[in-house]
């Protein structure tokens, strides 16, 4: 699946450089609250509500009331998780829509970054038995992230033509992962060394929340005034009576319409559906399965997913540079299948086994960038232009943080069996069929009737 372009390579722009930024700015959310420490804190608040005298290492076997119904505490955070994405698969579409129409995408963009900001840095007001706040602003912080990454990922189109798209996706992804480490590494140190510095693990775990909410907000600055020049796309104009949020309506309804004119896009979606469900839930799962599961201090859990950040990093460059010579779409195939063997090794771990919790976390720390980063961009192949927000609002709502059929599958076997074990196994099902979905994509014939150039390798 090769062909030739014209045209050569440029050199690395400003408008990329500032547009990496993001990626750094939010992975520390994604990072720090979303994959390592809010998934184990709201469990265990939700526990102190439950069973308010349960002795430590015990089973709660209280469930909470939830809009009437009954969630076990272990499964609270995978049914927000669900929830989020449910809620985003109706708003994000419209995300989408309307970014295609906005004079000034980067205020929208900026605007929805600052927001979800906002709600991770209020996380560190959830304390003692308020999960009810927590589970809202982990709505509220998802909801925002899904939406800001609508614009962020279509501005990709906007600034790297068809041969540069694997190299600056993978880049921004690799970047990401370098800053989201860094803090990492400082909240793991606070965590680690809470009492020496006179906290408690609770207001440790607190202020860590807090910093990536302000990391994020902080380093957000930068892409906004870096790419803030930019204006509307080239979207199909609507009449002017309707208006912005009128005409988007309208375009959203041609959207999803026209969506089975591109049956290879729609292909790739659906097996971008079920293998990117697998890698969220096992990266939403792993520090709640490290913990409970095979039976790691949060001390330990923390170094681990440091040591996969920095991994990432060198594993997003490696994917780049392999789609480079084999093609994205070779490149991403092969990181769906390396994928089912972390699910298989992270199943047969032996609980407190750390040689093997760090070999499985050197496998994560390899395909994880990789096959996300190279999926941004082989999709952004296969959007016909003018509606790249549109078409990433459909993206996005399998996105990273925002993926619900794992977490739903997850959060369920887990209540009917108490074991995160068996729910975790259940996720080879998902990179299985994503992978065969995806090797069955054409993507020479997707990019033609998207109406892009094909790059010089695909």
């Amino acid at each position: 699946m090769t062909d030739v372009a014209t045209g050569a390579t440029r050199a690395e722009t400003k408008e990329q450089r500032s547009w990496y930024w993001y990626d750094w700015a939010n992975s520390a959310y994604v990072t720090t609250t979303a994959t390592v420490l809010m998934s184990p804190y709201l469990t265990s608040i939700a526990e102190a509500a439950a069973c308010p005298d349960l002795a430590e290492g015990a089973d709660c076997t209280t469930t909470l009331s939830v809009l009437g119904i009954p969630v076990a505490p272990g499964s609270l955070w995978f049914y927000t998780v669900t929830f989020t994405t449910v809620l985003s698969a109706l708003v994000l579409v419209f995300v989408g829509a309307v970014a295609d129409r906005s004079p000034r995408p980067t205020r929208l963009f900026a605007a929805f970054a600052w927001a979800g900001a906002l709600a991770a840095s209020l996380m560190f007001f959830v304390e003692g038995t308020n999960w009810q706040l927590g589970a809202l602003l982990v709505v509220i912080a998802g909801m925002a992230l899904g939406s800001s990454l609508v614009v962020y990922d279509s501005i990709l189109c906007r600034i790297a033509d068809e041969n540069e798209r694997d190299r600056v996706s993978s880049k921004g992804w690799a970047f990401g992962y370098l800053g989201g480490g860094l803090l990492l590494a400082l909240n793991f140190a606070l965590v680690t060394l809470h009492e020496s510095v006179g906290l408690t693990l609770g207001m440790a775990t607190r202020i860590s929340l807090l910093s990536a909410g302000l990391w994020w907000a902080g380093f957000t600055v930068i892409p906004y005034l870096g790419l803030r020049h930019l204006t509307g796309t080239v979207a199909t104009p609507v009449e002017r009576s309707r208006g912005v949020v009128g005409g988007s309506l309208a375009q959203l309804g041609d959207t999803l319409r026209e969506l089975r004119l591109y049956p290879q896009t729609l292909l790739f979606l659906l097996a971008y559906l079920f293998f990117n469900d697998g890698i969220q839930t096992v990266i939403g799962s792993s520090s709640v399965y490290g913990q409970e599961e095979l039976g790691f201090p949060q001390g330990t859990v923390l170094g681990i997913f440091l040591l996969v950040q920095f991994v990432a990093f060198f594993g997003a460059r490696l994917f780049g540079r392999l789609a480079a010579r084999v093609g994205a779409w070779r490149t991403v195939l092969g990181g769906v299948w390396l994928w089912t063997l972390v699910v298989v090794v992270a199943f047969f771990t032996p609980s407190r086994s750390l040689a093997l919790f760090v070999v499985l976390a050197v496998l994560i720390g390899i395909v994880l960038g990789g096959t996300q980063a190279l999926s941004r961009s082989l999709y952004s192949q296969l959007i016909p232009r003018g509606r790249e927000a549109e078409f990433f609002s459909l993206y996005q709502a399998m996105e990273r943080g925002t993926s619900w059929l794992g977490t739903l599958v997850f959060g369920l076997v887990y209540q009917f069996t108490s074991s995160y074990r068996w729910a975790i196994v259940v996720l080879v099902v998902f990179f299985v069929v994503g992978g065969v979905l995806l090797s069955r994509v054409r993507m020479r014939e997707g990019i033609v009737a998207a109406g892009n150039p094909v790059p010089r390798v695909v």
